[in-house]
């Protein structure tokens, strides 16, 4: 039976904690169980989160036996205690993972154990992360980062994809997928999924422009012409394409592109599928067609964007 060690610090979001559901339920759909969890901290006792809810927890002094730790912290990025970074080192070979939630990666990197590894955190402290630790690669549009033994997540629900993740690796891809479906998750995002969702930046204002986004994401195999669009939002071609550049401050093509690439990078990420059957599915078309639209948006082509994700 593996140990999984949920380090929190005082403030801990509690968000990022609610990762160790993911063991829990693993735990449920194998048999033996596969986890023994554990809430440690640095002085035991009850440590108190966000939204003050408090944990018991147990002393952390002898790091040996913990098959992974990860690191829970608030979001005000406190100076960690130095008995706790040579905690943190101690760990480091004598424990097969170590991983952080969110700003976590900031007490990992103060640790000196992201020094010329890749890491990422929310990406609203990726800068800082990068500022501040210059000998530590970071990528700030990942939702988690695996790399030698090291594992950093994006923030909020970015936990549960690295939690996965770690299941997957231990039990296999069918478990951390039914643990995911007993999660009710829409699905799980792989690492390199960018934290940013366009569903979300194209923000429309009205009902009727997110209907005809939504029905765009079901339907990316489809054509997608102005018309077919416009007849999701029941509105007229002219009034429809009128409608979404004033909400959404781009035109219907350009939306579509960002929802395909979006798509697309998902699967070649997976790396279940070849680079045409990709473009195929997605309604892209034809390869070269989707490469271009991968050099618009992210700078890379798809073969670029597939190895990236399998370092």
């Amino acid at each position: 039976m593996r140990r999984i060690g949920f380090v929190v610090f005082p403030g801990f979001q509690l968000i990022g904690f609610t990762a160790s559901s993911v063991f829990e339920l693993a735990n449920l759909l194998s048999d033996p169980p596969a986890y023994e969890l554990s809430v440690l901290s640095e002085a035991g006792g009850l440590v108190r989160g966000s939204a003050s809810v408090s944990v018991e927890t147990q002393r952390l002094d002898d790091v040996s036996g913990y098959d992974t730790l990860i690191i829970c912290v608030s979001m005000d990025l406190a100076q960690t205690s130095p008995a706790m970074l040579d905690l943190l080192r101690a760990a480091a070979p004598a424990t097969r993972r170590i991983g952080a939630i969110c700003t976590g990666a900031f007490v990992l990197a103060e640790a000196g154990l992201l020094r010329g590894r890749r890491a990422t955190t929310h990406w609203m402290a990726a800068r800082e992360l990068a500022r501040r630790f210059p000998d530590t690669l970071v990528d700030e549009d990942r939702i988690f980062v695996a790399d030698q033994g090291i594992w950093t997540s994006a923030g909020m629900t970015a936990g549960l994809d690295l939690a996965l993740a770690m299941v997957e690796e231990d039990l296999g891809r069918e478990l951390a997928r039914s643990a995911a479906r007993a999660m009710v998750l829409y699905h799980r995002r792989s690492g390199g999924q960018s934290q940013h969702s366009a569903l979300i930046e194209l923000e429309p204002k009205s009902d009727r422009i997110q209907s005809a986004l939504t029905y765009a994401r079901s339907n990316l195999k489809n054509p997608l012409t102005l018309d077919e669009l416009a007849e999701a939002a029941r509105l007229s071609s002219r009034q429809f394409s009128r409608a979404f550049r004033e909400e959404t401050g781009q035109t219907p093509a350009k939306a579509v592109e960002r929802l395909r690439v979006e798509a697309a990078r998902l699967m070649l990420e997976e790396g279940r599928h070849t680079v045409e059957t990709v473009a195929y599915e997605i309604g892209f078309g034809d390869r070269e067609r989707m490469r271009r639209a991968f050099l618009r948006n992210f700078g890379l082509p798809p073969q670029a964007v597939r190895r990236t994700a399998q370092l």
